[in-house]
C-alpha cells in the first residue's frame, strides 16, 4: 500500500481505541491520537531510504512493532513522569500500544498485497498475502483512507456521546 492507503488502516486499528480515550478523557485526547497513529503510519517504510535493509524486511515483522512501541513507550513514561507515576504510568503504557498497533496496521496493510509479509521473520519465515489489490491500486489506498476517516470519527464522535 502506499502512504494513504497506510494512513487509512491506522486510523481503523486505532478507532476502538479511540473511542476509549475519547471516552474516558476527551475528543481533543482522541483526536490527537488519531494524528499520532496517523503520522506513524509509514515508520515501517523507513527502510526503502537505508541501504543496507531490504524493503518489508525487518521493519515489516512484529519484533520492530514491539521494538518501536517500547522506544515509544520509554518516550510516554518520560513525559508522563513530569505528573508523577501514575500518570508516566499510563501514559508509558499508551504510547507503547498506539505505537505497536500503528506498526501492525501497516504490515497488515501490506498483507493485501501480492507481495505479502514475513511477520515473524527471521524466528518463521512464512509470507502471508492476501493478494487483494497491488500497492499502487489507488482505489485501494483511498478506499482504506475513507474508511479510516469514517470509522475514526464515528470512533471518536461516539467515545464522546457516553457519558461520563
Amino acid at each position: 500500500m502506499y502512504r494513504k492507503g497506510h494512513v487509512g488502516a491506522s486510523l481503523v486499528v486505532y478507532a476502538p481505541f479511540g473511542f476509549l480515550v475519547t471516552a474516558l478523557l476527551s475528543i481533543e485526547a482522541g483526536l490527537v491520537g488519531a494524528a499520532g497513529v496517523a503520522s506513524t503510519a509509514m515508520v515501517p517504510d523507513l527502510d526503502m531510504r537505508v541501504p543496507v535493509v531490504r524493503h518489508r524486511g525487518i521493519t515489516h515483522t512484529v519484533w520492530f512493532a514491539l521494538f518501536v512501541g517500547v522506544v515509544l513507550g520509554g518516550v510516554g513514561l518520560a513525559v508522563g513522569l513530569q505528573r508523577g507515576l501514575a500518570e508516566a504510568l499510563l501514559f508509558g503504557a499508551a504510547a507503547f500500544l498506539f505505537a505497536a498497533v500503528t506498526i501492525v496496521s501497516h504490515i497488515l496493510a501490506d498483507a493485501l498485497t501480492p507481495t505479502g509479509i514475513r511477520p515473524y521473520a527471521p524466528v518463521r519465515d512464512t509470507e502471508y498475502s492476501l493478494d487483494l489489490f497491488t500497492a499502487a491500486n489507488p482505489f485501494a489506498n483511498y478506499g482504506l483512507l475513507g474508511l479510516g476517516g469514517v470509522v475514526v470519527a464515528v470512533a471518536l464522535v461516539a467515545g464522546e456521546a457516553v457519558p461520563v
